[in-house]
């Protein structure tokens, strides 16, 4: 298949099984674990895994323009991750003894951390992670605007999504040039597949211990 029809199919089906993430699930008044500072939180490991994540491709991927689409994308996620925290400590959380990553990874980042091919790691990493943080945190921007908090919304709106969306339109691009036969196409569908379904999984054992939703995504 042509590389550019490859990539409009991923993105219908991507789209497809997006679906499947969003949640009409109203947001709960007055109850504490979904206060934007402990959604914050999770948003914070989320954002540190992305960087872990790009930051450990660069060395082993040797294109020179994903290797650098990757060093871009943690620099990003990066900053991400210390805007959040600006964020959490002007609403009052200290974050004192606060660890991120909770002592271990999510079986996302670590299935991610295997990959072994570049169109895997664009299709999995940039193309389609990226696209379910935009899912989830197009949701995450309309639990801050029900909760009154438009200074979280405006930074999510006009910093982090933008910057979500230029990972997964470049990823999309990056996959254009580098997808180009049979097997390099079946590879990346899998991968991408495979990372929605971990993320499905994920945010299904979310709900079913903590009961959230809404959370952001990176």
């Amino acid at each position: 298949m042509d590389a550019s029809a490859f990539v409009r199919e991923l993105q219908a089906e991507n789209d497809r099984l997006l679906e499947r993430l969003r949640t009409d699930r109203p947001i709960p008044r007055g109850d504490e674990r979904f206060s934007v500072r402990n959604l914050l939180r999770v948003a914070l490991r989320n954002e540190l895994e992305a960087t872990e994540l790009a930051a450990l491709w660069i060395p082993v991927t040797p294109e020179i323009d994903v290797k650098l689409g990757f060093a871009q994308q943690a620099g990003d996620e990066a900053k991400h991750y210390r805007l959040i925290e600006q964020r959490l400590r002007g609403l009052g959380d200290s974050l004192e003894g606060f660890d991120p990553l909770g002592g271990c990874a999510s079986s996302l980042f670590r299935y991610l951390t295997t990959l072994p091919t570049t169109v895997e790691r664009l299709a999995a990493g940039q193309f389609t992670r990226e696209a379910i943080a935009l899912v989830k945190n197009d949701q995450f921007i309309e639990l801050c605007e029900t909760q009154g908090d438009s200074e979280t919304a405006r930074l999510y709106r006009e910093v982090i999504q933008p910057d979500e969306t230029f990972h997964h339109r470049l990823g999309g691009r990056l996959l254009e040039k580098h997808a180009t036969t049979p097997d390099l196409q079946d590879r990346a569908r899998a991968a991408g597949c495979k990372t929605l379904e971990l993320a499905e999984e994920l945010a299904g054992l979310a709900l079913e211990k903590t009961g959230l939703h809404h959370t952001p995504g990176c």
